[in-house]
């Protein structure tokens, strides 16, 4: 019996063996599978950051509200000239008084700042786009048409006939200058911010002082530069080129 013992067990160790793999073996097998899941899962996680981190980072830039979208429509107003201000002025206290805010919202004045020349230094000045009307943005019907109507030193509404005619989305935004980079106080208050010089080519000026004094010509050129323009004054029955400084010159 002593002499099989170690044979039998010898042989019931070998079996074990082969039936049942090492641990170390499972350990190792498992570390490394363990080691790519967890790398697959944080390469996940680290994509999903990078994610979300690119959408929290995107700025989105506000769409510029147009003033066309507003409720209501813009009817053209005309009005005495030099009252713009003051039918405004009676039209906002009438609508109050009268109960229409809900019919009439805005009363808008078009400006626009235009740079001018004066004793050869640049001004910009604030002056009315329409000289003579107003803009006002309503529901059109018999009772805001009569409280707009019989506003004083108001003389009509602009359109075919006795019918007021809305203005276009193109005419609204345009008049009212509305911008890609965003809304201004300017354009709420119906203001173009881009300044324009007084002056424009193939104006015909008059040659305030100098040798060509009371001459008048057409611009051929400006130089804003310089703050000079080049006009083409009749002499002899030629028009002869004449280089002249801003101030010397002023619009007929």
């Amino acid at each position: 019996m002593s002499d099989l013992t170690p044979d039998l067990t010898s042989d019931l160790v070998d079996e074990l063996n082969e039936a049942v793999p090492s641990t170390e073996d499972d350990v190792s097998s498992d570390l490394v599978l363990g080691d790519e899941t967890d790398n697959a899962e944080n390469t996940e996680a680290d994509e999903v950051f990078a994610v979300d981190s690119g959408a929290e980072d995107e700025v989105v830039a506000p769409k510029v509200e147009s003033p066309y979208d507003r409720p209501g429509k813009w009817f053209v107003v005309h009005t005495y000239a030099g009252y713009e201000q003051k039918v405004r002025g009676n039209l906002e206290n009438r609508i109050a008084s009268m109960n229409m805010e809900d019919k009439i919202f805005e009363c808008v004045i078009p400006m626009e700042d235009v740079v001018e020349f004066k004793n050869g230094k640049k001004v910009t000045v604030s002056k009315k786009v329409f000289p003579g009307y107003l803009l006002v943005r309503m529901k059109l019907s018999d009772d805001s048409w009569a409280v707009v109507r019989n506003t004083p030193a108001v003389t009509g509404f602009v359109g075919t006939g006795a019918k007021p005619m809305p203005l276009s989305r193109k005419e609204v935004e345009n008049i009212l200058q509305v911008k890609d980079d965003g809304p201004s106080s300017s354009e709420s208050k119906g203001g173009r911010t881009r300044p324009r010089l007084e002056y424009e080519l193939g104006e015909t000026v008059r040659v305030k002082e100098g040798p060509f004094a009371d001459f008048s010509g057409e611009i051929a050129e400006i130089n804003e530069d310089q703050l000079k323009v080049k006009v083409l004054v009749n002499i002899f029955g030629r028009e002869t080129p004449v280089e002249l400084e801003f101030a010397q010159v002023a619009k007929l």
